[in-house]
């Protein structure tokens, strides 16, 4: 149906800088909102940032300044560039998009990547 598959990840010192890209891929007709959420060990998934097909994005209060997501719609890919990496950014990230799927009639679903792991050490 639709996929989404993550890359980017890996171990970094603190003040490093990593680039997470997630393309979809499928029965896509085209794709609405994509995000990336993040979940550490011990806590709750969080979403870290979003973006609309219009480009119009969205931050976690912990993340702004330091993380930028962006999206090529033509490629069907989302990514996250992260800079100043600190240890409690240290987390499973997972990709997100709202896809409206190609069929006889064409409908909208969600879909998550299978996550990259991001870990930074101090």
């Amino acid at each position: 149906q639709v996929q989404l598959v993550e890359s980017g990840g890996g171990l970094v010192q603190a003040g490093g800088s990593l680039r997470l890209s997630c393309a979809a891929s499928g029965s896509i007709f085209s794709i609405n909102a994509m995000g990336w959420y993040r979940q550490a060990p011990g806590k709750q998934r969080e979403l870290v940032a979003s973006i609309t097909s219009g480009h119009s994005t969205n931050y976690a209060d912990s993340v702004k300044g330091r993380f930028t997501i962006s999206r090529d719609n033509a490629k069907n890919t989302v990514y996250l560039q992260v800079y100043s990496l600190k240890p409690e950014d240290t987390a499973v990230y997972y990709c997100h998009a709202s896809v409206v799927v190609a069929n006889f009639k064409p409908y909208e679903d969600d879909f998550w990547g299978q996550g990259t792991q991001v870990t930074v050490s101090s």
